[in-house]
């Protein structure tokens, strides 16, 4: 297995904390220059209440408060969905180097609707990004888990 699909890996054992919570599953670690994971997230938008509350942001602030720093230059952070425009404007206002994420998000994700606001000129910070690593296991995921909300809420009586 290669340090890209071990790192996934590891994004997508926090998206399982996630699910364990009834949170959506989606899970993310931030890795530094040297390949050492610094900090990791999963999803608390319910546990929360907090509409921020995305597994990259979490991600993200747990990352600078390690650093002692706002700016995470040359640090990767590895996903296991398509960021959404607002994490994608956290990861760019972190200067984060590169994204790499599992599955694609074409309903919200912001490369798949089309923003592209990693590669946008008019900001400061451009991003990498690599999509679609692990992809199966984590589109899986994401999944079990709406398809086992969707049989919740289709009971009769």
């Amino acid at each position: 297995m290669n340090q890209m699909s071990w790192n996934m890996q590891s994004a997508l054992r926090e998206a399982e904390e996630a699910y364990q919570k009834d949170e959506v599953p989606v899970g993310a670690l931030v890795v530094d220059e040297m390949g050492r994971i610094i900090s990791k997230g999963h999803n608390l938008k319910e546990k929360t209440n907090d509409p921020c509350a995305h597994a990259e942001i979490i991600a993200i602030q747990e990352a600078c408060k390690k650093k002692g720093n706002w700016r995470l230059s040359g640090y990767t952070l590895f996903v296991t969905l398509e960021p959404c425009s607002m994490c994608m404007g956290a990861i760019i206002q972190s200067r984060i180097k590169k994204v790499i994420f599992g599955a694609y998000d074409p309903k919200g994700g912001a490369i798949s609707c089309g923003l592209n606001i990693h590669q946008n000129n008019h900001f400061n910070h451009q991003v990498e990004v690599v999509g679609g690593v692990n992809h199966f296991e984590c589109s899986k995921i994401l999944s079990d888990f709406f398809r086992l909300r969707r049989g919740q809420y289709n009971q009769p009586g």
